[in-house]
């Protein structure tokens, strides 16, 4: 089983069985509406309404999802240590009868040992297409507030395309990358800055050494609003005097590419060839 990438620190806790330290926790004090789920295998393990405030210094719940969690008797012989079913990642522990909620339950969680997906209706979505969809996606998905991360086809006239249809480069399709984001954490702007800064936006014929229609620089914008944003960075583009080949196009329908190919770099533990960050505004 595959298992995501981890930080020494989220490994001295989640596979040490460390724990962190006691208000410092990024979910300590998160009221919003949604699931956490495992760091180590993205398995959902607490929903946001059984999270309650104990005042321990970690986050708190009253409840698990069923069969999300395992309990086990600690090593110090004393409390109950509590792990994810699926991989066994550490959480926290679990102690009862101490009356907080009528369920007399806390789970005791260390917040670098989860992940927090918020309910669907409080994200937006966005599409950006930079050449090879590899690259655009490896820094999105690193960008803070970024919830998910999908690469595919938008803005051609065959349905459901494969990759290898794309590459005959005949069905008008680009490479475009669906970006979900918490716009408590991030705004569309910060992401038409980070396309900007990280492809060549004057390039006409492609991206880098690779050459072709389905390469092509685009914002496909969903609202008027988010075309009005591209365009005022555009605009400050050409001031700035760069000749900007950057296509502005309605969104259209997204079809997602095969599986091997999302989160490419990720997988591979490997760099872009053709994507590098640069510091423009």
């Amino acid at each position: 089983m595959r298992y995501n990438s981890l930080t020494a620190e989220e490994e001295r806790v989640i596979l040490q069985k460390g724990t962190e330290r006691p208000f410092t926790g990024e979910y300590l004090n998160n009221k919003q509406s949604g699931t956490y789920v495992c760091k180590r295998c993205d398995t959902p393990l607490y929903r946001s309404s059984d999270k309650f405030d104990s005042h321990c210094g970690w986050p708190s719940f009253d409840d698990e999802i069923e069969g999300a969690v395992k309990r086990i008797p600690d090593r110090d012989g004393l409390r109950t240590e509590i792990v994810c079913s699926n991989c066994d990642a550490h959480l926290g522990h679990v102690f009862l009868n101490e009356g907080f909620t009528l369920k007399q339950t806390r789970h005791c969680v260390n917040s670098v040992s989860l992940k927090f997906i918020p309910d669907k209706q409080s994200l937006q979505t966005s599409y950006f297409a930079s050449g090879c969809f590899w690259g655009t996606e490896y820094f999105f998905m690193k960008a803070p507030g970024v919830i998910e991360t999908n690469v595919g086809f938008m803005g051609g006239h065959v349905e459901n395309p494969t990759y290898e249809q794309v590459c005959q480069k005949n069905t008008g399709h680009l490479e475009t990358t669906e970006v979900v984001y918490d716009p408590e954490k991030t705004d569309y702007e910060q992401l038409v800055k980070l396309f900007f800064e990280t492809h060549d936006f004057t390039q006409t014929n492609g991206q880098g050494p690779d050459i072709g229609p389905q390469y092509l620089s685009c914002i496909f914008y969903s609202s008027p609003l988010e075309k009005e944003i591209a365009e005022k960075y555009i605009q400050i583009l050409f001031e700035k005097g760069y000749k900007v080949a950057t296509m502005l196009r309605p969104a259209s329908v997204f079809w997602k590419a095969e599986d091997y190919h999302q989160q490419y770099y990720e997988h591979k533990n490997a760099q872009p060839y053709c994507h590098k960050y640069t510091k423009i505004f």
